[in-house]
């Protein structure tokens, strides 16, 4: 069997049964498999399709369980933002608050003919919400960059 090959990012989260709960009630994502780690709730692997894309959601394991990766809650931040491509920024976003995410940067007009906010889910993790208003050539995108940035000074 051929398949492509593929980028799926994974999530390490405290408490993966609710960030999976969270995922598919905030962003619509679906639910493809999860696996408990015998004995306990905790998820070793968790599945989920969002617009057609897989990403997997895992509990923090320490080391001595085989744990290599961190939640951003044990690191106190994260080094990652994921950006979701959407319909309706403010919906989403509203959504999102609704389900216990904290708002970052509302969502407002930006430079490149997006609405775009940015919001950290319950388990720490950031999320760029984008909806594309307008199309705008490279040139065009530049010049309206120049200017926004130029009035943050």
């Amino acid at each position: 069997m051929h398949r492509e090959d593929q980028f799926i990012p994974e999530l390490i989260v405290r408490n993966a049964p609710a960030a999976l709960d969270f995922y598919k009630t905030v962003f619509g994502a679906e639910e493809v498999h999860r696996m408990l780690k015998p004995g306990t709730e905790k998820i070793m692997h968790g599945e989920l399709i969002l617009e057609g894309h897989k990403f997997f959601v895992c509990d923090e394991f320490p080391a001595s369980e085989g744990g290599t990766c961190k939640s951003p809650e044990t690191l106190g931040g994260t080094g990652v933002r994921i950006t979701l491509l959407v319909d309706d920024a403010d919906r989403i976003v509203e959504r999102a608050v609704t389900a216990g995410a904290r708002v970052s940067m509302p969502v407002q007009d930006m430079f490149w003919g997006g609405r775009y906010g940015k919001i950290v889910d319950p388990f720490g993790h950031e999320w760029g919400i984008n909806q594309q208003v307008k199309e705008q050539s490279p040139e065009e995108t530049q010049v309206a960059a120049d200017e926004f940035l130029a009035k943050r000074k």
